[in-house]
């Protein structure tokens, strides 16, 4: 992939109201195969372009009183993508392929609640601060291969410095024994990064938390009564 096969155009507008800065953006990109546009407020995004449902969806929840965006705002993104793979194509021929800057992933993997044998759950696979924005994940139970119960976010665009972050998450229900891992491929990588997941050693971590507090509560305890009998010996004595 070169420089040429991504096109990206940012549209930001920085507004002031007393000593509070926004910073409200617009991204519409694409490459030779796929594309994006968004809307976004302070470095979170307010909606996206979905080319499968065919609409523009809001990504903030009901109680944060999103912004509602006109009809053909869609519309107005379907066409945006066929200017800029029309642009692309002539920005191939007229650039001649340069070399495209790479910023590799960062990762991390989580569950989305408290391991619990047996109960449903979400393993969550947080890949960060990449460019450019094209990333292959793949999971693993056991070192067998999952693809039911997977599913991945649109790419997030950092306001900051331009790079990108996705979020892949596999549905699974613990057992003990078992080990996730979450592997992802681009083109900075010099292999792909993978991120393991023991249900097993995190069941134990989990539990572990609670013996400091246990011995905590027992300390107090002591303490408390060594404190009462000081002073029913003092009484005492007086």
């Amino acid at each position: 992939m070169t420089l040429t096969e991504i096109l990206l155009v940012l549209t930001g507008i920085i507004y002031t109201d007393a000593k509070i800065v926004h910073i409200d953006i617009h991204a519409s990109g694409c490459t030779d195969s796929d594309g994006q546009d968004m809307y976004g407020l302070d470095g979170e995004e307010l909606a996206h372009a979905d080319w499968k449902a065919e609409k523009y969806v809001t990504t903030l929840p009901a109680f944060a009183d999103p912004i509602a965006y006109a009809e053909g705002t869609y519309e107005q993104a379907v066409a945006t993508q066929q200017v800029c793979k029309a642009n692309l194509a002539t920005f191939i021929q007229a650039y001649k392929h340069p070399a495209v800057a790479e910023v590799p992933p960062m990762s991390s993997i989580y569950p989305r609640d408290e391991v619990k044998m047996g109960l449903q759950n979400s393993l969550i696979c947080f890949i960060g601060g990449f460019y450019p924005p094209r990333l292959n994940v793949t999971w693993t139970r056991n070192s067998k291969m999952v693809t039911q119960g997977v599913s991945t976010s649109q790419l997030r665009v950092n306001v900051n410095d331009g790079t990108y972050s996705q979020f892949s998450t596999l549905q699974f229900t613990p057992q003990k024994g078992d080990v996730y891992t979450c592997t992802m491929d681009h083109r900075a990588l010099e292999r792909p990064m993978t991120r393991e997941f023991d249900v097993e050693v995190s069941e134990v971590s989990e539990s572990s938390l609670t013996l400091p507090a246990v011995f905590c509560v027992v300390g107090l305890i002591v303490e408390m009564l060594g404190m009462a009998t000081g002073l029913f010996f003092f009484i005492k004595a007086k």
